[in-house]
């Protein structure tokens, strides 16, 4: 069986969680997340962003939080500003589209957006009331790119959209993989100071499904209960989701598992580097993209599963590895091994 880097969703859920959710099965609980286990993982995600006045709802996955987010909050004529990495570009069959709203795209090597970016998007969009109006800033931390935001270019990117009535939603799938990065200087409360939305992801850091949808505008909070259940996302078994929360944000075991996946990338960037390899993007998070020859790729393929993901040149591809909460040292030391012997 090949060692997978293929993604950080490969494996079920962390065992605490499994045994948590075993150990609680018999237990009568209310419906539809008014269980006593969501409304305790809610209090301690209140907690640890230090805001008790933010919402927080509990849906299955990324593509769900980002449809229904972007969908509830905009108006039919209104649309979105992302990098063109973004995954509600790319990777979500266009279900932003779909629901009526435009995504107006920005190309951004690294992934990340600032307010230079978005100045000529604003000034390409007054022809009132003929086009599209630009309402909502989309970012992803950590981006597609394996890159993350740093506490200034949040605040810049946070008082530009203020100063431009814009909202801004932070896309977490990999956000605990973003604050636990070794160059890091956000936590989750300067991100709830800091945006409109965001949302925790469970599904690719330990949780066998689940994202934690936080809404910081109280503008935005009336009424968005309704607005998950016309989408469909409203589990009747709602512990499901509130169970692996608790599990999650307990002992800080959300943040325990995403530095160990990032500790284990940067172990095979460090030791490729060292062998004069060059990356796509310089990352501190799970993502990195190392280039490599299309025999090296070739070698590394009979043991290793990943994505070839950008050609480079004639003879140079870069290919994603991505580390999860459950890679282990055989993994990452035996990658490398198989790299240097093939130098």
């Amino acid at each position: 069986m090949k060692f997978s880097f293929k993604n950080d969703y490969s494996e079920g859920c962390h065992p605490q969680i499994l045994e948590s959710l075993l150990r609680n099965n018999l237990d009568q609980q209310a419906g539809y997340g008014d269980d006593e286990y969501s409304q305790k993982a809610k209090s301690l995600i209140k907690n640890k962003i230090e805001n008790p006045d933010s919402e927080i709802y509990f849906v299955s996955g990324g593509t769900q939080a980002n449809l229904i987010v972007i969908s509830s909050i905009l108006r039919p004529y209104q649309c979105v500003i992302s990098a063109a990495t973004g995954h509600i570009l790319n990777n979500e069959t266009g279900a932003i589209e779909a629901t009526g709203h435009k995504i107006l795209s920005i190309e951004k090597e690294d992934g990340k957006l600032n307010p230079s970016d978005i100045i000529p998007v604003l000034e390409s969009h007054k022809n009132i009331p003929h086009q599209v109006m630009p309402k909502l800033v989309y970012i992803s931390n950590s981006t597609e790119l394996g890159t993350i935001y740093t506490k200034k270019e949040l605040e810049n990117l946070s008082r530009f959209c203020k100063e431009n009535n814009l909202y801004l939603f932070m896309d977490g799938a990999r956000l605990g993989h973003a604050l636990t990065s070794e160059i890091s200087d956000l936590t989750l409360k300067d991100i709830a100071e800091l945006t409109d939305v965001f949302y925790l992801g469970g599904t690719k850091n330990g949780a066998l499904l689940g994202e934690a949808i936080v809404i910081n505008n109280k503008d935005l909070q009336q009424d968005f209960a309704f607005n998950i259940k016309q989408k469909g996302a409203l589990l009747a078994k709602g512990r499901l989701l509130g169970i692996q929360f608790l599990e999650l944000m307990q002992n800080d075991l959300y943040f325990n598992l995403a530095k160990n996946a990032n500790q284990q990338a940067m172990k095979i960037k460090n030791a490729l580097s060292e062998r004069g390899v060059q990356f796509l993007s310089d990352t501190y998070t799970n993502q990195i993209f190392p280039i490599l020859t299309y025999r090296m790729i070739e070698v590394l393929s009979e043991k290793f599963e990943f994505y070839v993901w950008k050609k480079v040149d004639e003879n140079l591809s870069a290919i994603r590895l991505i580390t999860s909460w459950n890679t282990q040292n055989k993994a990452v030391e035996e990658f490398i091994e198989t790299f240097t012997s093939e130098l």
